[in-house]
């Protein structure tokens, strides 16, 4: 099954992926339409975030990539209703980003970044 995902600076050396902070967890936002990831998008540049790149990647790979990093993954369906406060942020961008400098200090602390941008070139 195909998917799409948020991706900044695919394809360079600084390239990563779109997630939020939940809990104390990192989750990796995946979309089955690519309607409900534009207007994710649009969502994010109206409130002055980066802005990422959409791209169609293959689910068990994105799987794959995330349990190697510790990260968890929700998939926005088609014509999904959140339920509960935490589903809003599907839906819905936080109100605040981390920092650049900070995500920058963050892959540099702990995880193989070679090791992920490796396994983000295959999701291409």
């Amino acid at each position: 099954m195909k998917i799409f995902v948020l991706l900044y600076n695919p394809n360079t050396d600084n390239e990563g992926i779109h997630s939020i902070e939940l809990r104390g967890r990192t989750i990796v936002l995946m979309f089955e339409e690519m309607d409900d990831a534009e207007r994710y998008v649009g969502l994010l540049e109206a409130q002055n975030f980066p802005i990422p790149s959409i791209e169609k990647v293959n689910l068990e790979e994105i799987k794959e990539f995330c349990n190697k990093c510790d990260y968890e993954t929700r998939l926005v369906t088609k014509d999904f209703i959140p339920k509960t406060l935490e589903d809003r942020l599907l839906l819905t961008p936080p109100q605040k980003n981390l920092e650049v400098d900070k995500w920058e200090d963050k892959k540099n602390n702990g995880d193989n970044l070679d090791d992920i941008r490796e396994n983000l070139e295959k999701l291409l």
